[in-house]
């Protein structure tokens, strides 16, 4: 039996199980999703803490199609060649927000490298068109490195939603592994430029996929040399088979230990634990 094989088989432990979603404001919101058919990353991608965040008014909507232009190990979400850009998508996510009665709306893409632009004008549209319907309704835009063409990156900055993030998903040895066509210092450079632009910036890492404690610290340090102001530290878990194995699953003390580290480096918020995704508790990161 190789190696492989012995860490996919890894079982998981008790502090991963999940409990099924509750509560009034859940209830409302799963029925209004159910009645108008509504699309969200939080029920697509069967987030752990979507009863959670439902039930505070956040919700996570994905943009620009649901097939992607990259290969990362790590994302269930299909590879190929994408179809054409819907020009109505931006009216379409500002009218789920609406219904939803959503306070705090994230929003996420999959990446676009044949388009020109990126889809970045499609971003901006969804941002205009959610602040037109739903004018109280904060955002956070999760953003892909656009290929590190900048000019596509200033038309996010330009429409300034809140709170703008980009992953950089795990530690800089193993990025060629888990982001295949991603760079490390590229997704450095865009959490600089956000920044250096006046956003309030925001990053997520991924553990458990083989990275030494070490490389975690290293990683938040670079994190917070190019100002990010908001951590999230979350478990890997495998997709399916294909994707890449789980080396290991990182303890809550450990979590707890990163947390405390990263808010002594000087992060503002710091969101660490297995459970923990991207846009976990979103809305309180508005400070």
């Amino acid at each position: 039996m190789d190696n492989e094989t012995i860490i996919t088989r890894i079982k998981k432990p008790k502090w991963l199980r999940v409990k099924l979603p509750t509560g009034e404001n859940y209830k409302k919101v799963r029925s209004l999703v159910d009645e108008h058919k509504l699309h969200t990353i939080c029920e697509s991608g069967s987030c752990p803490n979507m009863g959670e965040c439902w039930g505070e008014g956040t919700a996570t909507f994905m943009i620009l199609g649901n097939i992607c232009t990259r290969s990362c190990g790590f994302c269930a979400v299909k590879t190929g060649k994408p179809e054409e850009v819907d020009v109505y998508e931006p009216g379409r996510v500002a009218n789920s927000v609406k219904i939803m009665g959503v306070k705090h709306a994230v929003i996420t893409s999959v990446d676009r490298d044949d388009l020109k632009d990126g889809g970045a004008e499609i971003w901006a549209q969804t941002v205009r068109a959610i602040r037109k319907q739903s004018p109280k309704t904060t955002m956070e835009t999760l953003i892909p490195d656009f290929a590190g063409k900048w000019e596509n990156l200033q038309v996010i900055i330009d429409v300034a939603p809140e709170i703008v993030s980009h992953n950089l998903e795990t530690v800089r040895r193993l990025t060629k592994q888990v982001r295949i066509q991603a760079k490390y210092d590229r997704s450095l450079e865009v959490l600089f430029r956000l920044k250096k632009g006046g956003m309030r910036t925001k990053s997520g890492v991924m553990l458990g996929l083989g990275e030494t404690p070490a490389e975690v610290l290293e990683t938040m340090h670079d994190l917070v040399a190019v100002g990010v102001d908001i951590l999230t530290l979350g478990q890997y878990l495998q997709p399916t088979f294909k994707h890449l194995p789980v080396f290991e699953f990182i303890t809550p003390e450990q979590f707890d230990f990163y947390k405390e580290e990263g808010l002594k480096m000087g992060f503002r918020y710091v969101e660490s634990g297995p459970l923990v995704r991207s846009s976990y508790h979103a809305e309180k990161h508005l400070f």
